[in-house]
Parts: C-alpha cells; structure tokens; sequence
C-alpha cells in the first residue's frame, strides 16, 4: 500500500493556516530564522494542537514526516 504524498500546501491547511503558495512565503520568511536549539514543534507560534500534530508527525514517522521535515529545515534556514 502506497503512503499518501502531502505538500507543503496540504501541511498548511493540516495546520489551518492559509495554504496557498504566497501565504505559505510570507509565513516562513515571517518566522524564521527559528534557532538551531528550538525544534518545529517547539516555537512560540504554534498552537498547542499544532504543535503536537507537529511533534507527532516526526516522533511516529507518520505520513506527514516528509513535509514536516521539509518546513522545518525551511523555518530554520537563515536565507
């Protein structure tokens, strides 16, 4: 069985936050760059619901990791 393939897009409206591309920029340049020692789901901006999608997205290598990830190293970078 195939796992289902998520974007940033489907992460975003995971999260209930704007998810189309534009909003997507601005909410990453607007948050980053977070500090090498604040993981994802620990940053000031998340809601506590999803900071635990977040967190569990990761922790449980769930469907959602791949893109997780991918807005982690996104909101870590220091353009």
């Amino acid at each position: 069985m195939e796992r289902p393939v998520h974007n940033m897009s489907h992460l975003f409206a995971q999260l209930g936050q704007a998810n189309d591309e534009a909003a997507i920029a601005r909410f990453i340049e607007s948050h980053r760059p977070l500090a090498n020692s604040v993981q994802l789901s620990e940053a000031p901006f998340w809601t506590p619901s999803q900071a635990a999608f977040l967190r569990e997205s990761i922790l449980l290598d769930a469907d959602w990791a791949e893109v997780t990830d991918e807005l982690n190293v996104k909101l870590h970078a220091r353009h």
